[in-house]
């Protein structure tokens, strides 16, 4: 029985400011507590996580591709490509695993150019405004499939 491989979190723009950026919005946890707790969730299930950031697209497009031989799931925060990237929602439609669209504020109570999600109809779900938390129900869910 081979072991599945790890489960992707990605992470788009200006969340390597997590913590600092807006903290009345995104609250004050960081990226590395979001490791924390993805690590600590997969470990659960003993399963493991790969957690990247990044501020360019190509960059994540390149990951979600790698993603589709290399991980058993993806949890994706795409962050302001949510609302802007088709060529990043073109590469998550070729994922054959659980993809699960997080947000750690509630996008559908902001601005009404937040409530548009290019990543939505493609991912097998959508988790937002639970904060970090959200991360954790992620790799939760990618771990029971």
């Amino acid at each position: 029985m081979t072991t599945p491989g790890p489960i992707y979190v990605l992470n788009g723009p200006n969340l390597n400011l997590l913590g600092l950026r807006q903290p009345e919005i995104y609250g004050h946890d960081t990226l590395d507590d979001v490791v924390a707790l993805c690590e600590e969730v997969a470990g659960r299930h003993g399963r493991t996580v790969e957690v990247r950031q990044s501020n360019h697209e190509g960059v994540l497009i390149d990951w979600v591709q790698e993603a589709r031989t290399a991980a058993s799931g993806v949890v994706i925060n795409p962050a302001g490509y949510t609302h802007t990237s088709v060529a990043l929602r073109d590469a998550l439609v070729t994922l054959e695993v659980p993809l699960v669209e997080v947000h750690i504020s509630n996008v559908h109570a902001r601005e009404e150019f937040r409530k548009h999600s290019y990543v939505s109809p493609v991912a097998t779900g959508t988790i937002a405004g639970l904060g970090i938390t959200g991360y954790g129900l992620a790799v939760e869910f990618v771990c029971t499939r």
